[in-house]
């Protein structure tokens, strides 16, 4: 289907996913009831007593709505627009097709203005995805992944064993953004901010996760920030990972800190075994001050929460992985990631290949072929790097070989390259971009077409 043919109708639109993964999409009148609704709209939220931050969000809270879906089994999505501005909604992990993954890049339709979307798609993969505005934001720190728009999506497999007590969501958000010009030697423009929530309050305010000892908590982590890297721990206790973006891994592993580059997941087994009243939160002082973190409190058990700091704390993808053989890819891709001189105004500009979107060469590929593509980062910041409508296999993180961890999303650091594998298994256009928000407003992002 052409992008022209997307007409918006007075009483709405439905945009139904065909059952086949990449097949066409229809447009339909909506009728009958969803099983899901969002509704963007502002929204003001006071995450500590003197402190209410305004925003745009979905159905009047940050975060928006837990969405379960059942693996396999298809849903409707109503989507309504309370603002002034088109918007769109990205089904983040998930396999659609183009128009419904909610890309401007890939030809989804916007949500308009004070209109209605009907979104329909078959959830999978299984595990712990999420849903947000894929707008581009630019220098409006008000718009895009600076705003309140994001959510859990939980695709429930068709089966799935109870090894665990209690379930908690937690997603990592700054809030409150302004923009700063770091001088030498970085010279660049950034982002800084005022607040921080990892529940729908900041640290020490709304209620604490109450456990007991003896419990088996499944903590599922999000990192829904615009542009930070979240760094969490829980002191007397260890994170046992068992799986990343949603997946599992193939050797899950007990670890004292969980790094989270923006938007990846982290699912993490925590046994509660040291009563008292604690503190999960950032690794940095300076952003628990700020709210970064949730009470954690023991069954009679009172007093002020405790924080104890790690001593040299690391996070290494590789340790979950295997040592299994990676099939030789049919193709590869050099990608080459780098920050354009300060042009004296927000923000820089980025290249992939020395070209800017939309500028930038796509990446071409025949269905059903294995792909490498190498992510090679010049630069001093990290980059969280997300492939839409597709997953891919981590092969080499910094010339270290790994096998069997599968995700959406990929951290490469500073001066580093990491190698990731993925099929060409969803015909149509894929957005291929960094996921911090001022990067990819500003060139970091091109596109995988199939051939």
């Amino acid at each position: 289907m052409k992008r022209r043919e997307f007409t918006f109708l007075a009483g709405g639109i439905a945009l139904e996913t065909a059952l086949g993964v990449g097949q066409p999409a229809r447009l339909e009148a909506a009728a009958g009831k969803a099983d899901f609704t969002l509704r963007i709209a502002p929204v003001s939220v006071e995450l500590a007593p003197g402190q209410t931050i305004r925003t745009i969000a979905y159905n009047g809270s940050i975060p928006g709505p837990v969405l379960r879906m059942k693996e396999g089994k298809r849903i409707s999505v109503d989507v309504f627009n309370d603002t002034d501005v088109p918007e769109l909604v990205h089904w983040h992990g998930q396999l659609v097709s183009a128009e419904a993954d909610g890309a401007e890049e890939e030809g989804s339709p916007f949500v308009p203005p004070h209109g209605h979307l009907r979104v329909s798609f078959t959830p999978r993969p299984a595990g712990t995805r999420w849903y947000h505005t894929h707008a581009m934001a630019m220098d409006d720190l008000t718009r895009g992944a600076y705003s309140g728009q994001y959510g859990f999506l939980l695709v429930e497999p068709k089966s799935q064993p109870g090894n665990y007590d209690q379930e908690v969501f937690l997603a990592g958000r700054h809030w409150d953004p302004v923009i700063l010009h770091r001088g030498a030697p970085n010279n660049d423009w950034t982002v800084d901010y005022k607040l921080c929530s990892l529940t729908d309050r900041a640290l020490g305010h709304g209620e604490p996760i109450r456990v007991r000892q003896g419990q088996r908590v499944l903590f599922r982590i999000l990192n829904a920030d615009a542009t930070r890297q979240l760094n969490l721990a829980l002191p007397g206790h260890r994170f046992q990972v068992i799986a990343l973006d949603g997946n599992p891994v193939p050797t899950p592993k007990a670890v004292d800190l969980l790094t989270v580059a923006v938007a990846e997941r982290v699912d993490a087994v925590v046994e509660m075994n040291q009563p008292g009243v604690w503190v999960l939160g950032s690794t940095r002082d300076e952003d628990r001050k700020i709210g970064m973190g949730v009470v954690i409190e023991y069954a009679d058990r009172k007093g002020e929460p405790q924080w104890k700091a790690l001593e040299n704390p690391t996070w290494d993808y590789t340790v979950f992985g295997s040592q299994a053989k990676v099939p030789q890819p049919d193709g590869k891709f050099d990608l080459m990631f780098m920050m354009l001189p300060d042009e004296g105004k927000p923000f820089n500009r980025w290249t992939i290949n020395d070209k800017a979107w939309p500028n930038v060469d796509p990446l071409m590929v025949k269905a059903g072929k294995r792909y490498r593509i190498a992510l090679h980062n010049g630069m001093e910041d990290g980059h969280p790097v997300h492939l839409h409508r597709h997953s891919f296999e981590l092969v080499s993180v910094g010339g270290k070989p790994t096998a069997g961890i599968i995700k959406d999303t990929v951290n490469v650091p500073r001066n580093t390259t990491v190698e990731v594998d993925f099929v060409a298994n969803n015909p149509g256009p894929s957005l291929l971009h960094c996921h911090m928000q001022q990067h990819m407003d500003y060139g970091f992002k091109m596109l995988v077409k199939y051939a």
